[in-house]
């Protein structure tokens, strides 16, 4: 028995919509199963440590603030294995942007680390003008000499310089002594004579060699 066409019309209706939108319908489905299926396939993100680096660069003798740091992603397993808090500490030698602030770049004991047998000694040179010609990594004589009798004595020779740190005032430190502050690596024979002579002399340096 045929049906009436007020009740086959809205079926045929229907039909031809699906078959319109068949295609369409077939490349979205096929579309989410590679999308799925990507995903489900894909290795996940590679683990992080953070770890504190410079935020810009950073020159010898800065006193390290919260604004000049900032944290970056690194593998694990080569992240520094020392990684101290650098906030206000002095920097011993320039820092880039994006280098770990480690202490061996701190001023500190640990100066003399790659350095056996050398230990870390602040001077004040007099003469602040003298001492900003100074780079880390210099190595100079230390000389003691007497402006009143004349001459000058060695009091420790070959010494590398590790740090620069900054005074507060150009020229004038904590204490009030004129000069710039330097910090030497020499050998614990000639730590007493130099903390002597920075005392009693007027104490200035030649490069060594």
């Amino acid at each position: 028995m045929r049906l009436p066409d007020r009740l086959t019309r809205p079926a045929r209706a229907v039909r031809r919509a699906v078959l319109a939108r068949r295609r369409p319908l077939a490349a979205v489905l096929a579309a989410a199963a590679v999308a799925f299926g990507l995903q489900a396939t894909a290795a996940p993100p590679p683990r992080t440590v953070p770890v504190t680096v410079a935020a810009r660069d950073l020159p010898a003798g800065t006193v390290v603030g919260p604004g000049d740091l900032t944290t970056a992603a690194w593998a694990p397993g080569t992240a520094p294995a020392e990684r101290p808090d650098p906030v206000g500490r002095v920097l011993a030698a320039a820092v880039r942007r994006g280098e770990p602030v480690t202490d061996v770049r701190l001023v500190g004991p640990r100066l003399t680390e790659g350095r056996p047998g050398l230990t870390a000694v602040p001077v004040r040179l007099p003469d602040a003008g003298m001492a900003a010609l100074l780079e880390v990594g210099d190595e100079i004589d230390l000389l003691a000499a007497d402006p009143r009798a004349g001459g000058a004595a060695v009091v420790a020779a070959g010494v590398p310089v590790l740090a620069l740190p900054l005074d507060e005032e150009p020229g004038v430190g904590g204490n009030g002594l004129t000069g710039r502050l330097v910090v030497v690596g020499a050998a614990p024979t000639e730590v007493s004579a130099l903390a002597d002579a920075a005392t009693r002399a007027f104490l200035t340096y030649a490069w060594s060699g």
